[in-house]
């Protein structure tokens, strides 16, 4: 285990948590490689009707891009997720990495993303990003 990967990962997870205890969420990610998040604005638009359609597809067949946004008029480290299916058409912006949780996905640096659909009267998605 890396320690200064470590203290990079513990320095970029928000503020809201005890630096104790940002250190032991660190460990875990570094430990297990992988990060866990849910993606914010699947509401806004017709995402829940393309969530709808793509809840239908196995999650091997889901391909999940995070793209940074520096263009972005409401937060210039924005990071959105685009989905889109195996050997399909085109991608579709599904919603953003939470404001908070964009320096630590930043400096995990993923190579890997599964994504988890989950569905209900309001469809929502989780990220597993694996360094």
């Amino acid at each position: 285990m890396n320690k200064s990967t470590v203290c990079r990962i513990a320095n970029r997870i928000p503020r809201t948590t005890s630096r104790r205890d940002a250190f032991i969420k660190a460990w875990e990610i570094v430990k297990t490689g992988s990060l866990k998040l849910a993606v914010k604005g699947v509401t806004f638009g017709n995402r829940q009707t393309a969530l709808k359609r793509l809840a239908k597809y196995p999650c091997d067949k889901v391909v999940t891009f995070l793209v940074p946004e520096p263009k972005n008029n409401f937060d210039k480290n924005a990071i959105a997720v685009k989905v889109g299916v195996q050997y399909g058409r085109g991608l579709y912006t599904l919603g953003y990495v939470s404001k908070e949780m964009t320096g630590l996905v930043k400096a995990l640096k993923p190579k890997t993303i599964t994504t988890q659909i989950i569905s209900g009267d309001i469809y929502g998605v989780r990220l597993s990003l694996a360094a």
